[in-house]
């Protein structure tokens, strides 16, 4: 039996800022500052959202607008303590909050 996580996911674009920085490295810098277990960017291929709108790599190869995924694992508490300054950041876009179970954590 392992103990339960909770898995946080953060939906944005490329091309959302925060502070005049990608939004998407403002949230892991900060889900770092706040001491979370561990936080990822992915960059995706291809995606759309509410406004139906294709993201995708553009011609020749250059961005335009990729989707972006935060993915983020630590404790319900953790978790859910960084949730109120999240939302402020994330101005257009999604957050999920799923329960998890971990299976193996290979770092201890």
């Amino acid at each position: 039996m392992t103990d339960p996580v909770k898995l946080l996911l953060v939906f944005v674009n490329e091309s959302d800022t925060w502070h005049n920085a990608p939004l998407y490295l403002a949230l892991v810098h900060r889900l770092k500052h706040l001491n979370l277990a561990g936080a990822t960017a992915h960059v995706g291929v291809l995606g759309f959202g509410h406004h139906s709108r294709l993201h995708h790599k553009g011609l020749f190869g250059i961005p335009d607008d990729r989707p972006v995924t935060i993915t983020a694992v630590d404790d319900a508490t953790k978790i859910r303590s960084v949730l109120p300054e999240l939302r402020t950041m994330v101005q257009e876009g999604l957050i999920l909050l799923v329960d998890a179970e971990l299976i193996a954590d290979q770092s201890q």
